[in-house]
């Protein structure tokens, strides 16, 4: 059951979240970021977008939080989770769809 719970939230997102902004902002800018996710023709896959907002809320103040900056991060903590829980067996995941799809969201599988 989600919570509402500011301080659940934010736990939960950065157990999710183990990659810095410098880190998740450098791989968005490869194409390996951007050759993944659901896209809608050209534009931007919703994993991408997310990547991006990640970012500015990983370098936003706890203080200055919004709703809906938590609610995206109720979003990637839920993404992260279920996407973790599809790990394809019998491969090499460092090169796979499902990892680079993963650090869209700000998770590196393969982080320690």
């Amino acid at each position: 059951m989600a919570t509402d719970d500011p301080d659940t939230i934010r736990r939960e997102f950065g157990e999710a979240v183990n990659m810095t902004a410098g880190e998740l902002e450098e791989w968005l800018g490869t194409e390996e970021s951007e050759a993944v996710g659901q896209k809608d023709g050209d534009a931007e896959s919703t994993g991408h977008a997310s990547g991006r907002r990640i970012v500015e809320l990983l370098r936003t103040k706890k203080a200055d939080l919004t709703d809906d900056d938590l609610a995206h991060m109720r979003k990637v903590h839920g993404y992260v989770a279920r996407h973790l829980a599809q790990e394809p067996s019998g491969e090499d995941v460092e090169a796979s769809r499902w990892r680079y799809s993963l650090m869209n969201w700000g998770h590196d599988p393969l982080k320690k």
